[in-house]
This record gives structure tokens, sequence and C-alpha cells, in this order.
């Protein structure tokens, strides 16, 4: 892989991932574009912010079913877990992802 198209990758690659993180936060592009701050960095910790928020979300849940909490059925408890689940799956790919680019990077002849 020269340089050029190897840039060009990595930058399909990133442009994806935000992609991703915007789908994932329900966002477009158009409107985070002008956002101050939007930056890769941002979205990400976002992203993480929201994954841990699943997970808070989905033990309280599975904790208050088990308490005998009757606003909280079996299903609900279910739901939470799948969402942190496929939540936390979705940002390990994210991760493997951004680790790939970087080794990707830092292999490249300079």
């Amino acid at each position: 892989m020269n340089n050029i198209s190897g840039n060009s990758e990595i930058s399909r690659v990133l442009a994806e991932m935000r992609s991703h993180t915007l789908q994932a936060q329900g966002l477009s592009a158009e409107k985070t574009a002008n956002v101050p701050g939007a930056d890769f960095a941002d979205l990400l910790k976002q992203s993480v912010d929201k994954v841990n928020g699943l997970q808070k979300m989905s033990k309280a849940n599975v904790t208050a079913f088990e308490m005998g909490d009757p606003n909280v059925s079996l299903a609900d408890a279910m739901v939470s877990m799948q969402k942190a689940s496929i939540a936390f799956q979705a940002m390990s790919q994210v991760r493997n992802k951004v680790i790939q680019a970087y080794q990707e990077v830092m292999s490249m002849p300079v």
C-alpha cells in the first residue's frame, strides 16, 4: 500500500467511524458539522459515557426487579440488559477499528 492510498484508506475508516458514532447517538453529520468541539475525541467520549449510562441503567433495572419492584418487569430488565450488551459490543468494535487504524498508520514508511 503506497502512502497516498494509505492516507485515503485511513481517512475513509475515520469518516466511517464518525458516521457510525453519530448514527448511534441519533445525530447526523450535518447537525454536528458546525458544532465547535465536535471532534472525534469528543464523540468517542460521549459514546463511552452513553454505554456506561446504559450499563448503569441495566444494573439498576435488574436490581429493582430482583428486589420485587412492581414498576420493573422481567421484560424491562432483559431489554435493558440487551441494550447495554449491544452498546458495549459496538463500542468494542469501534475500539478495535481505532487500534487497527493506528497500527496501520504506525507501520507506514515515512
